[in-house]
């Protein structure tokens, strides 16, 4: 390896010789100063001692940084192929790209995929299809205690702040959703005059943090609530328990995004990162979440209130069922969030390995009602992942009644995958605060396309159903989706999983649900029955604080290779370093 880079040094010094030789005594001088830079350059990377590479192969061991910088774009761009790429696959990314354009989205020669690949999923079509219905099919929300039931689109554009979204990305999605008629859920950074701008159906959610109608102490304010909630375009209200990319962990955006517009809508300080609560303060029981949603309920006049959170222990799905069963409150609707979801930036621990897949907890809460009697109250939502016009379909066969998409409204809106959310460098102004990034995005074009890529979207749903030989989705099940569970077998969601009878868990709950059933409990979130088996530990050390510790202070991404790296502070609680604030959000 070293002599292909010694050999690659003589070729470019040999070229730069011939270079300066054609631009006669002027080329020899500036030879001369670029052998000296680089000499320099040489020098100083053999003394410092931050880098390892640099100190063994000086100045050419920066090629390994300039390679790693473009390293995404070098995989996006020239290696990966049109079915394997991540989060989004190529194919998924030129089909929204297309719709959103108003342009042709048909792909030739047949699939890519390999249909003979375990965990390979396909729907059913029918010898006798059906025509697809002329106008697209809408869900009324709104259980027995709402008094303004709304109908919802069979595709909506999931939470995304003000704050982690530019307001240009903000304005065009309403825009879109204005002209689609289809709802744009707010994010939990609050109600602001961009998600107000076009007129476009709300669902205002509100998160641990209260943005938009909390106290001076960061609580929940009911006064401030229900003037905002007031508002026509409010349509209904989400109520955040967790987030599909994150959790158990709050929102953060990091202060370098918190500009004086955000700091004002959140009524938050500047300068400081905006940390939500892990979990509400407003309750902390299943039965306080439900005496919640019939608060906002009534403070809203009867609007739908439901609730929105990635599904984590049985046990806390079934103690939420017998909250609602004791208390006879109902949500309007519940929205399961997937843990392949995720818009903004997360530790990758939590992204990879917490929470629960979309399909897995789709279903199990949509048994879970179904076994309780419930089902018929509330309606469904599935939000992680949803792209296309089959995703909607495999969502609403697994028990979805309609779904919410984040990332493939934001692609519509114009972002790359760059996967620079968090950095405020997003290179479209998708994700970012910065005003010349920020400038790229043309509102009235965006908002245009996002409206394409519903409309096409969730046409080409109807058409997928209306080829399933179903013009209603109430007419779709289980048997219709099939898996492939080895290379010489597939099998119907139906004889895969089980699927539990109306009311089964009132009355004798089968064997699987029995321990979760029962140790579910209206009056506490969380797991508590004993193992059969003791697992003894020793308590945790307490910290003792060490000599040389730098304060806690958060290091952001693009920061992090240009500072001098030191220990950091013992009483860290975050991955970046940073101390867990004593008042997660502090006062205005």
């Amino acid at each position: 390896m070293v002599r292909f880079l010694i050999l690659a040094l003589l070729s470019l010094l040999g070229f730069i010789t011939v270079v300066a030789a054609s631009l006669g005594e002027t080329g020899w001088w500036l030879l001369a100063a670029l052998t000296l830079a680089l000499l320099g350059l040489g020098i100083h990377d053999v003394l410092q001692t931050k880098h390892a590479i640099l100190r063994n192969f000086p100045v050419l061991g920066r090629l390994r940084f300039l390679f790693e910088s473009i390293r995404p774009e070098i995989q996006q761009y020239f290696i990966e192929r049109n079915t394997d790429g991540r989060p989004f696959a190529r194919d998924t990314r030129s089909l929204i790209y297309a719709r959103a354009k108003g342009a042709d989205s048909h792909k030739a020669f047949g699939t890519e995929l390999d249909v003979n690949e375990v965990g390979y999923e396909f729907l059913l079509h029918s010898t006798v299809p059906v025509n697809v219905p002329a106008e697209q099919h809408r869900v009324r929300i709104g259980g027995p205690d709402c008094l303004r039931p709304y109908d919802i689109s069979l595709m909506n554009v999931s939470s995304m702040s003000f704050g982690a979204l530019s307001k240009n990305a903000v304005l065009a999605m309403n825009k879109g959703a204005a002209m689609g008629g289809f709802v744009h859920e707010t994010g939990e950074g609050g109600l602001t005059e961009y998600h107000l701008e076009y007129g476009a159906d709300l669902f205002w959610e509100i998160g641990s943090g209260y943005f938009g109608c909390r106290d001076v102490d960061g609580n929940f304010d009911p006064d401030r609530f229900a003037a905002k909630a007031a508002h026509e375009s409010v349509k209904g209200i989400t109520i955040k328990l967790s987030q599909g990319a994150k959790p158990g962990l709050g929102g953060v955006l990091p202060a370098a995004k918190i500009t004086p517009e955000i700091a004002a809508a959140r009524e938050i300080p500047m300068g400081v990162d905006c940390i939500s609560p892990a979990s509400h303060s407003s309750f902390s029981t299943p039965k306080e979440l439900m005496a919640f949603v019939k608060h906002l309920r009534d403070l809203s006049g009867g609007k739908p209130v439901g609730y929105k959170f990635c599904v984590g222990s049985r046990t806390d799905v079934l103690a939420m069922c017998k909250a609602m069963l004791e208390t006879g409150i109902t949500p309007d609707f519940i929205t399961v969030d997937g843990a392949e979801g995720g818009t903004g930036a997360a530790p990758l621990e939590y992204e990879d390995h917490v929470g629960t897949p979309l399909t897995e907890g789709l279903m199990l809460v949509h048994n879970a009602l179904v076994g309780c009697g419930l089902r018929h109250k509330i309606r469904l939502g599935a939000a992680g992942k949803v792209a296309t016009g089959s995703d909607i379909v495999k969502r609403l066969i697994q028990g979805a009644d309609f779904t919410f998409s984040a990332r493939a409204m934001m692609m519509a809106t114009g972002c790359i995958q760059a996967q620079k959310c968090h950095t405020n460098e997003c290179p479209v102004g998708v994700a970012t605060q910065n005003p010349h990034l920020v400038r790229a995005l043309d509102v009235l074009d965006k908002g245009n396309r996002v409206y394409n890529y519903h409309k096409l979207t969730v046409q080409e749903a109807a058409q997928l159903m209306a080829s399933m030989g179903v013009s209603h989705p109430s007419q779709l099940n289980p048997r219709m989706l099939r898996r492939r569970i080895d290379h010489l077998t597939t099998r119907s969601y139906a004889a895969l999983h089980n699927w539990v009878a109306p009311g089964e868990l009132l009355t004798e709950p089968a064997r699987g649900w029995l321990a979760d059933w029962e140790e579910a409990d209206s009056d506490t979130f969380g797991e508590h029955a004993p193992m059969p088996w003791p697992t003894p530990r020793e308590p945790a050390p307490a910290p003792v604080a060490l000599a040389g510790t730098v304060a806690p202070k958060r290091v952001e991404p693009k920061n992090s290779t240009h500072q001098v790296v030191a220990p950091v502070h013992p009483d860290a609680k975050r991955p970046e370093g940073r101390l867990a604030p004593k008042h997660p959000i502090p006062r205005r």
